[in-house]
């Protein structure tokens, strides 16, 4: 299974390699925003170069006003809006092994990424056996917004303790689950979605008696700690008890809208009109495709009656990056992490021979290399 999952990686991550390369448009760029001296540069570019200043100098959060700044930027960008685990496991892998910050992180995530393969094949396994596990695996090595999986990017070390945060529901090892989302929730806010999908599973546990009380109860408790206390320790050192959401709003753009953002771009997008915030023709129109594969997969997913646990996580996640405003390209990556809608496509695939199935996932993973790394990374704002 992991030799499945690295060969398809490696194939679009050697791809995405040779497109910086001969473009060369990295080498005109700041290398804090897509640029730098070599091609694999880029990779600890833009959200990686935050991750970096974390491991390397800490917090120390703040809402500092942008100087006669009007409009959606209004405040300087702080480090505290970034999860702090990836960068805690940058230092101390950099510390352990001299590897320096940009090794290090490209260890952790390349490591969290065959993690998450592993999970992801477990979970599809119980619900549609080994040959179906095997291509869950290989659609995560090949779907869009793969490209951050082996870069300084958080993506990899969620969706590794998500999987098995929720194969651990699924196997009734309720603490095991509940230290995992606790752990998810120190790495990106989306684990809010985790969160309620391990709640919902207890509470139809404790409906069955079927796990007794004090394991699922613990599991719920020690669940939301991770998240909740990292904002609530962000908020209280910047004086603000909406600080965190103040950054994300006036530093990055990044709020709450109920769709409004999402509604523009999908009724703009069709009829050739680019006037929404944060444009980008080519990266937009891989979002799109996306965002709307989503409740489709959601469906198929839905016939084959999975555990709660699989589906409220889903659907939450899927809301939440729908109901937000941001950089609508980005939603390829933000979206990476709902791995349940990898079954119904893996279970359908399995069915095809090998050799189709070799043709259908080495050409994905060739072209991945473009449309899942390139285009995030070059071409759009990741």
């Amino acid at each position: 299974m992991l030799l499945t999952y690295g060969v398809l990686k490696l194939a679009g991550f050697a791809v995405f390699m040779y497109l910086l390369d001969s473009a060369g448009d990295f080498r005109k760029k700041n290398p804090r925003f897509g640029g730098g001296e070599h091609p694999w540069d880029v990779l600890a570019s833009w959200d990686g170069w935050w991750y970096q200043q974390i491991a390397e100098h800490g917090y120390d959060p703040a809402l500092e006003p942008v100087p006669g700044a009007t409009g959606l930027i209004t405040l300087e960008g702080n480090s505290a809006a970034f999860f702090p685990l990836y960068p805690a496991l940058m230092r101390l892998v950099s510390e352990c092994t001299g590897l320096g910050l940009f090794g290090a992180g490209l260890t952790v995530s390349v490591l969290a990424s065959f993690v998450a393969a592993l999970g992801i094949y477990a979970v599809t396994r119980r619900l549609g056996g080994h040959r179906a596990g095997l291509v869950a695996a290989g659609l995560w090595a090949v779907w869009p917004g793969s490209g951050t999986e082996w870069s300084g990017y958080s993506e990899s070390l969620y969706t590794a303790l998500a999987v098995w945060a929720c194969h651990a529901v699924m196997s009734r090892r309720w603490l095991t689950a509940g230290l995992l989302t606790f752990a998810a929730g120190l790495c990106r806010p989306t684990a809010a979605a985790l969160v309620a999908a391990l709640a919902v599973a207890a509470l139809l546990s404790l409906r069955r008696r079927a796990d007794g009380v004090l394991r699922p109860l613990a599991a719920v408790a020690i669940a939301p700690l991770g998240l909740f206390g990292y904002l609530a320790w962000v908020n209280y050192r910047m004086g603000d008890i909406n600080g965190y959401s103040k950054l994300q709003d006036g530093a990055w753009a990044h709020k709450f809208d109920w769709g409004a953002h999402t509604f523009k771009v999908l009724t703009s997008l069709p009829v050739g009109h680019f006037d929404y915030l944060f444009a980008r023709a080519f990266e937009d129109v891989i979002g799109v495709c996306v965002v709307l594969a989503v409740p489709a997969l959601t469906v198929l997913l839905l016939r084959l009656r999975p555990p709660a646990v699989l589906v409220v996580y889903t659907v939450l996640s899927y809301l939440m990056v729908m109901t937000t405003q941001q950089i609508f390209g980005n939603v390829s990556r933000y979206l990476l992490p709902l791995f349940p809608l990898f079954v119904p496509l893996a279970l359908a695939m399995s069915r095809l021979g090998w050799p189709s199935l070799v043709t259908v996932l080495g050409t994905a993973a060739l072209a991945s290399g473009s449309y899942a790394g390139y285009v995030l990374f070059e071409l759009g704002v990741p």
